[in-house]
């Protein structure tokens, strides 16, 4: 049985807490579940208690502690292969590790237009250039990579995967901010939504007693 504890931030608001948990609970993995809410008294040291980054998520298995999002889907793909949390394909596993890389480092326009909150409602927020040009780009992602996948499955690579959890909050974004999407990629965004896992966590968000202003 693994000893796995991971460490997130609210869940109303916390896109990159979201991606790791997200993998652990759609494979129904047994997980301690801790939550420190972000950016309040004491917040930065407890997280500090957990990873010398000062950051969320972590996981911590047994002796083993993991920070940072990527470096953690990383571990779990290699701790429970069975997953098969990158495709085994080598083109479509380096396709995969591309989009999920780009998705790590980049969007910067994005995040600031359209922070995560899944309790947002908000179809008519501005948005600018830099942020439309985002929005295209992961556009054009998905549908790369759900012409690479075939009919697989629904997923990215067809199967869920790595690459589903690090655009996971970009589908909850897209939802919650009505963006509007072709056909290949509402589809794809719909599969993700209806995932028992995610749905779980909008619960978990929504009943969160903290708000942040941005």
């Amino acid at each position: 049985m693994p000893d796995l504890r991971l460490v997130i931030g609210n869940q109303r608001y916390s896109s990159w807490s979201l991606r790791p948990w997200l993998a652990l609970a759609h494979h129904e993995i047994p997980f301690e579940e801790v939550v420190i809410p972000l950016y309040g008294p004491g917040s930065k040291e407890a997280i500090l208690g957990h990873s010398p980054a000062g950051k969320v998520p972590v996981l911590r298995d047994g002796g083993t502690t993991v920070w940072d999002t990527l470096a953690i889907l990383e571990y779990l793909a290699e701790r429970f292969p069975d997953w098969q949390l990158w495709p085994r394909d080598p083109a479509r596993r380096a396709l995969a590790r591309s989009v999920s890389a780009e998705m790590h480092s980049g969007f910067a326009a994005l995040r600031n237009t359209l922070p995560m909150d899944v309790l947002a409602h908000e179809p008519d927020r501005p948005r600018d250039a830099a942020t439309e040009a985002d929005i295209a780009r992961i556009a054009a992602i998905w549908r790369q990579c759900r012409e690479a996948a075939g009919a697989a499955g629904p997923f990215l690579f067809g199967a869920f995967g790595a690459a589903d959890c690090m655009y996971a909050p970009v589908v909850l974004r897209f939802d919650r901010y009505r963006v509007p999407l072709d056909p290949t990629c509402r589809a794809y965004a719909d599969a993700v939504l209806a995932l028992p896992a995610m749905r779980r966590w909008v619960e978990a968000g929504m009943a969160e007693p903290w708000v942040l202003t941005f």
